[in-house]
């Protein structure tokens, strides 16, 4: 791996996760702007993403289509898209010094297809460290809101920008209910990196819970 330039500590690796309509996008903007603010380099990106190659994926594995992709290949294509974005940006930032913060990583993979489709958390993770083995987030922030809520918020988004992306938001309830189940068995196993962040509140609030939850990880960690 690259060392980072000019005897630069490697960057931080921040990651925020939830259901979609549950806000994590702009609160990783916030918080993108604000350690901007304290004089800090950020790369903001996005899972599946984050790469032509990536943003190429994204549209196959999101967009509505009469046939579905089948569950195993859903991972698959999760992880080829993950991948990419590990090797081509994620780890060059970070032997930079730059602060990585990333719309969903290898936790949604297990909430989504490894309890969402009944493929089991152990798949998932075996997968990553195969493919991503150098990459692991060091602090993970999940939104929790109420799935009715997050979903209406995200069908009202879909309509209102037009958008095709809209595969998972057909899924019922119950696969939601699974999907955050999956996230909670996370929690527990991770409880130190992975964060739940009660943000039914104002955007702003919710900003200050996820300040005040980095500002404790980062000193927790000077103490180590």
């Amino acid at each position: 791996m690259k060392e980072p330039a000019s005897g630069a500590k490697r960057g931080p690796f921040i990651t925020f996760e939830g259901l979609d309509g549950s806000g994590k996008s702009t609160q990783l903007r916030l918080l993108a702007a604000r350690l901007r603010e304290h004089g800090h380099k950020v790369l903001e990106t996005r899972e599946p993403g984050g790469t032509p190659l990536g943003e190429e994926i994204r549209r196959l594995a999101l967009e509505e289509r009469e046939e579905a992709p089948a569950p195993r290949a859903e991972l698959g294509l999760m992880f080829a898209a993950r991948a990419d974005h590990c090797a081509r940006r994620i780890e060059p930032a970070r032997a930079q010094g730059i602060w990585v913060l990333c719309d969903r990583f290898t936790d949604a993979s297990e909430a989504y297809q490894g309890a969402g489709r009944g493929l089991g958390g152990e798949l998932v993770r075996q997968l990553h460290r195969v493919l991503c083995p150098e990459s692991w987030p060091d602090l993970t922030f999940f939104l929790d809101v109420e799935i009715a809520t997050c979903l209406e918020r995200s069908r009202q988004r879909l309509r209102r920008e037009a958008s095709r992306e809209g595969r998972f938001e057909s899924e019922t309830e119950e696969f939601f209910r699974k999907v955050r189940d999956g996230y909670l068995e996370i929690q527990k196993r991770e409880p130190a990196r992975f964060r739940i962040i009660a943000a039914e509140g104002e955007v702003y609030d919710v900003a200050g819970k996820i300040w005040n939850e980095l500002e404790a990880w980062r000193n927790a960690e000077a103490k180590q």
